[in-house]
């Protein structure tokens, strides 16, 4: 196991006072202000803490800002207004907005809504909160998958998780418009915290109708207020959308080869996002300032930091770098990816709490078994509970990070993850920081990282 500098390991206060800087902007969505201030802002950060070849590189992407969202709602001679977020990227309304019948959406009944308003339950997928190691065992064909669990305090089994994504991801409007109806009535039906802040979906894909998130509570209401008769609706959604240039942010340490280990995040969030992804950028900033302060020779190769733009539009950055630099991806030994340091928030008294524990942590972890060794090392040496040593593959053709196209390019990686169900919601405020895990998850990526000295790019295995 490599050796780690003690003295150069950012503490905790260090890593927290990050976060606390990016999450003050605001609202860091793809070329709104506060990104475009925390893009210089980690440009000098990499500036100062020594990198070379610092630069900001290109990105065009989708620009999107909700200007008013309404709902009104007319039945039996009565008007109210329900609070409502507009969907990212759906279609604007015209005029005065879009009237129309609202009908409810049924499975077995999906024409009913053409022409109308859809009102479309959409609940958070819920499931054993090691659900992915059952899982990882069914797409490696293990038997055991033990090895890949490491949670001595047994905090995993027989708790539940609740995810941030429905079971539709980014498709939730898509069944709706394949209909017919001509807007989109999403319910957060059990949604904990009763919230419709909800920015989703984030793939930067342009939905030929609008359509606005409502709460829980107040999709029962008009699920009741349907069943009692015809009810009309008024949506109102007005946007600004267009093509913009955000910037990827990237500085590089020479190593002892001109080999390649990329570590990254991104830099922009859904709103001023303190784990989503206000944790990422000081993550990676923890990496920046240890091993800038390591003799080049001790560096197992050279280092390349990156902090990508859009991921909240499609992934753009991530995308971009790989195009931009597909010809060096043979050099890369290893790709590690932070992102999530979170709190596990559940459900209490008819509110929202912190459990006490870290949310379940994930680290996808290419199928070699070098790599997947020093994972498991690093992870027991910083004693962090509650992780999970997943396959790349385990939920999809790579896996549900920013930086999961790497694998698709055939780069080794270690991207570490965690998904709490308020990952893409305002309540992503700096309390949900886990900040026991700061420390810990930098000292294990120090770990991995430094572990891979004297492996060969592409002779891992």
């Amino acid at each position: 196991m490599s050796t780690i500098q003690e003295a150069f390991v950012p503490d905790e206060r260090t890593i927290f006072g990050w976060i606390e800087t990016v999450f003050a902007r605001g609202v860091r969505r793809p070329g709104y202000p506060a990104d475009r201030w925390t893009e210089n802002f980690c440009l000098e950060q990499f500036r100062q803490l020594g990198l070379e070849n610092v630069r900001l590189e290109p990105v065009r992407l989708p620009y999107w800002e909700p200007l008013e969202s309404a709902l009104i709602v007319r039945a039996d001679g009565r008007e109210s207004r329900i609070p409502c977020f507009a969907l990212p990227h759906s279609a604007t309304t015209d005029g005065d907005g879009l009237d129309a019948a609202l009908v409810q959406w049924r499975d077995d009944t999906p024409g009913a809504v053409k022409g109308a308003l859809a009102l479309v339950d959409v609940p958070l997928m819920r499931g054993p909160a090691d659900l992915a190691l059952m899982l990882a065992g069914a797409v490696t064909r293990e038997t055991d998958t033990n090895w890949r669990r490491y949670d001595p305090g047994g905090t995993l089994a027989g708790s539940s998780q609740v995810l941030p994504f429905s079971s539709h991801l980014m498709a939730v409007m898509d069944a709706s418009i394949a209909a017919g109806a001509i807007g989109f009535i999403g319910v957060l039906s059990d949604y904990p915290g009763d919230s419709h802040l909800y920015y989703v979906p984030y793939d930067g894909v342009s939905r030929a109708i609008p359509g606005v998130w409502i709460s829980g509570t107040d999709g029962a209401r008009l699920r009741r207020m349907c069943d009692a008769g015809r009810v009309q609706v008024t949506l109102v959604s007005r946007a600004i959308r267009h093509d913009i240039t955000s910037y990827n942010v990237v500085g590089e340490l020479p190593g002892a080869d001109d080999d390649r280990v990329i570590v990254g995040s991104h830099h922009d969030g859904p709103w001023a996002s303190a784990v989503e992804d206000g944790s990422g950028v000081a993550m990676v900033l923890a990496q920046v300032s240890y091993w800038s302060r390591i003799a080049p020779a001790d560096r197992p190769h050279r280092m390349v930091f990156l902090l990508n733009a859009g991921h909240m539009a499609g992934g753009a950055g991530v995308h971009a770098f790989i195009e931009r630099h597909k010809a060096e991806l043979a050099r890369v030994v290893l790709e590690v990816h932070l992102e999530h340091a979170a709190a596990e928030i559940v459900e209490r008294d008819g509110g929202l709490a912190p459990s006490g524990h870290p949310e379940p942590r994930w680290w996808f972890t290419s199928r070699l078994a070098p790599v997947e060794a020093i994972v498991r090392e690093a992870i027991v040496a910083e004693h962090l509970e509650r992780s999970m040593i997943l396959p790349p593959e385990v939920f999809g053709p790579s896996p549900t990070t920013d930086g999961g196209p790497f694998h698709l390019a055939g780069v080794p990686l270690v991207n570490f993850l965690t998904a709490p169900f308020y990952l893409f919601d305002a309540i992503d405020t700096l309390d949900k920081i886990h900040r026991p895990s700061l420390v810990p998850v930098t000292r294990a990526a120090i770990r991995i990282i430094g572990a891979t000295h004297g492996m060969l790019a592409g002779r891992q295995g």
